[in-house]
């Protein structure tokens, strides 16, 4: 469980990081836009793995899949 703590919260900050560096980069609207969508995606797909990751399954780290 404590592993599953440090993988979340190191996703956290990685995904802050880039959140951050997207808002400092004077990027056009509408790629600003999609950028912060793919990252969005992106975060909802490791909050979705770690979630599930918790009952035994995940798709990421090499934990194989859920069935």
């Amino acid at each position: 469980m404590i592993g599953v703590l440090v993988y979340f919260l190191i996703v956290l900050l990685v995904l802050g990081v880039v959140w951050w560096v997207l808002t400092e980069i004077p990027l056009p609207p509408p790629f600003l836009k999609i950028a912060r969508v793919v990252l969005v995606v992106i975060a909802l797909l490791f909050l979705i793995d770690i979630l599930l990751g918790i009952g035994g399954g995940g798709l990421v780290m090499g934990r194989g899949p859920i069935w």
